[in-house]
């Protein structure tokens, strides 16, 4: 399902810029268990970058995504950001193992929003049951100033050029 298109309950989705955040359980990996948290109690108070991807360990997001990110976080932080976030539909366990392979648990925070709800009510679902994937997440990313999103860079499917590390420095 592509951006501002309607969902099975015929409701039109359509998060851009100047939003809130949808306000639903996100997950983290916490010593081998699956830990939820509220998206919304997360986000208050704090300035979030975040960047989402199609899945942990696929070529584009482990070779090019993550590390720009990785490789980027003083910048980031430099400039103002509390927290980098992670975030795709794998479970938190894949997330942390992911993070840990690429070395990027200490620097960002890998976040899974496995049921896929954050993505659903975000209106960026990408579909890769072609592909044996399932409903998936579009890649973006977002600038998020107290559960506002300030800055949405989505991307087209099968691309990475918009919200890479080094277009995320320029407009933070």
């Amino acid at each position: 399902m592509r951006r501002g298109t309607s969902d099975p309950n015929n409701l039109v989705i359509m998060i851009e810029e100047g939003h809130i955040i949808p306000n639903t359980n996100l997950f983290r990996e916490e010593n081998g268990w699956s830990i939820s948290f509220s998206s919304h109690e997360f986000f208050t108070g704090k300035k979030v970058l975040v960047f989402a991807l199609p899945g942990a360990f696929t070529k584009i997001c482990s070779e090019v995504h993550l590390p720009g990110y990785i490789s980027n976080a003083d910048k980031f932080i430099s400039k103002g950001v509390d927290i980098i976030v992670c975030l795709a539909t794998n479970d938190a366990l894949v997330m942390k193992a992911w993070g840990d392979h690429y070395l990027a648990s200490n620097i960002i925070n890998m976040v899974s929003d496995g049921n896929g709800e954050f993505t659903r009510l975000m209106g960026l679902q990408l579909d890769e049951t072609q592909y044996g994937m399932g409903i998936r997440s579009q890649r973006y990313a977002m600038l998020v100033e107290d559960k506002l999103i300030k800055n949405l860079a989505i991307e087209e499917p099968g691309q990475l050029s918009v919200s890479t590390a080094d277009k995320m420095l320029v407009l933070i």
